[in-house]
């Protein structure tokens, strides 16, 4: 069987799917933290498969990009999550209107 584009992003839709439904549905923020990491992924698997088959390395490079940026948002974010919970003991979106004051 030869594995072409179109099976690299079906499998990218469906993880970004699956992201957005997990970014939709959810209200505790860890789990929606690693949903748009999984939309992430499921955008850089469509970017290398892209470059892959176009043979240009230029997918790839904006890979590295997101993968650094998601590690930046991953510390923020993280550290964060972190301080809600210490505060309120409790990691649900509701709890985010509290930082307004």
């Amino acid at each position: 069987m030869n594995v072409g584009l179109e099976h690299y992003l079906v499998v990218s839709a469906l993880l970004f799917a699956l992201g957005l439904l997990g970014v939709i549905t959810r209200r505790n923020l860890l789990v929606m933290y690693m949903s748009l990491e999984l939309m992430l992924n499921a955008a850089n698997l469509a970017l290398v498969s892209f470059s892959r088959f176009n043979d240009n390395l230029d997918g790839q490079m904006v890979v590295f990009f997101v993968i650094t940026v998601a590690a930046a948002e991953v510390a923020v974010g993280l550290a964060l999550i972190v301080a809600l919970y210490r505060k309120r003991r409790s990691a649900h979106v509701e709890d985010l209107t509290s930082l307004r004051n």
